[in-house]
């Protein structure tokens, strides 16, 4: 217990009050508002008093693992796991594509276009689209 009542937990303990009781204030003061007829206080009402808990829940952890050392718990193993064998991120999988063979069918004359401007995009990379040279044959046709 003396690890409690050093002078950097002391300024915990007496923090930890204070913002108890000014969080409990505060959600009594929005009882009294929300009473008065202010329906939105009424969320700060239950709210204020959560935050007061959580502050206790703060203080608790971290007054469990000050007590404890630092260790891990007993519930938690002393030695941590053995590292697997293969790696947790691996290279993508990359697969070859196939060319498109005559047999698959009749070509697409749009797909074709389209495919020789983004080959031309990414020949130009500082080129805007609109300068792709190949518009006007989109529009006569």
């Amino acid at each position: 217990m003396r690890r409690l009542c050093t002078p950097a937990w002391i300024v915990r303990h007496v923090l930890t009050v204070a913002v108890v009781v000014g969080f409990l204030a505060l959600g009594w003061w929005q009882i009294s508002r929300a009473l008065a007829g202010n329906t939105l206080s009424w969320a700060y009402a239950f709210e204020w008093p959560i935050f007061a808990g959580f502050v206790v829940f703060l203080w608790v952890r971290e007054a469990r693992h000050t007590l404890r050392g630092g260790r891990p718990a007993a519930a938690e193993p002393a030695d941590p796991p053995a590292r697997p064998a293969t790696p947790g991120v691996r290279r993508p999988v990359r697969t070859s594509t196939r060319p498109r063979l005559a047999a698959d069918g009749p070509e697409d004359p749009e797909l074709t276009e389209y495919n020789h401007y983004l080959a031309w995009l990414n020949a130009n990379p500082g080129a805007r689209p609109a300068d792709y040279p190949g518009l006007g044959r989109q529009q006569e046709g």
